[in-house]
């Protein structure tokens, strides 16, 4: 009897699904669409790529224009930290970079968040 009842019931967690449209779908729907509604939505996806190139160009001038600095900063009387910033800008992840460089120094190394 407890069988049955678990095998009718219908799962509880949602099924994700991810639909991938072909071109030729989409020009169907498009299709079926009013004049005006085919008008807006060739609007709508060519601001849509504008935009995206846009966003690229602009990521682009600001990697170019990016500056990684080092400084070294005195820590006491005769001991110094050498700070290294500009690096997030380039797209690395700094924990990964502080042990990597921790690694090859031969030293310790760390990551601050400043503002």
């Amino acid at each position: 009897m407890a069988e049955n009842s678990s095998a009718e019931t219908p799962p509880t967690e949602p099924q994700a699904r991810k639909v991938t449209y072909c071109g030729a779908a989409v020009a169907a729907t498009l299709s079926t669409l009013s004049l005006d509604a085919q008008k807006r939505a060739q609007k709508d996806s060519a601001k849509k790529e504008a935009k995206a190139a846009q966003q690229e160009k602009r990521a682009a001038e600001d990697k170019a224009a990016a500056k990684v600095l080092i400084k070294r900063v005195e820590r006491n009387k005769r001991k110094f930290v050498t700070a290294v910033s500009g690096l997030e800008a380039h797209g690395l992840d700094l924990k990964k970079v502080a042990k990597e460089w921790g690694k090859k120094f031969a030293t310790g190394s760390s990551v601050t968040k400043t503002a």
